[in-house]
């Protein structure tokens, strides 16, 4: 999880949009953003998918029309969402929500290039295919 920052914005509000599958955010510094379901999930702070270190991230493939089906506070700290594939493990602090919405164009550049290089899909979720012919999981 981001670490709390006493400089970061706090949102003033929060506004989950079910049918464009955004989260509309206002901060106090007079920000507003909305950040789409598929870049949060991409971007969760969950271990799953960030890891526990530097290289260890998992590539979120097949995210395209991922939702938000359920968003619960966590403390006056954070917001938890459970997304339509079951994902519902990262914590999303004040600060990583903000630092996702403040840099939101240039990391979904990034991520975009990962999956350019990786061969892979915003509509076909690599980690979940069958392993190639000639044994093993794929990961080992």
């Amino acid at each position: 999880m981001a670490g709390l920052d006493s400089k970061t914005p706090i949102p003033t509000e929060i506004t989950l949009h079910q049918k464009s599958r955004t989260l509309e955010l206002a901060f106090d510094d007079g920000g507003h953003y909305q950040l789409p379901a598929e870049f949060l999930r991409v971007y969760s702070p969950s271990a799953e998918v960030r890891g526990h270190g530097p290289g260890q991230e998992t590539l979120q493939t097949g995210k395209r029309k991922v939702e938000i089906t359920a968003l619960d506070p966590v403390g006056n700290y954070a917001v938890q969402p459970t997304f339509s594939d079951g994902h519902n493990t990262g914590i999303y602090s004040w600060d990583w929500l903000y630092h996702l919405a403040t840099n939101h164009e240039s990391l979904w550049a990034e991520y975009l290039e990962r999956l350019e290089k990786a061969g892979a899909s915003r509509d076909i979720d690599s980690t979940t295919l069958p392993p190639k012919a000639g044994g093993g999981c794929g990961k080992h």
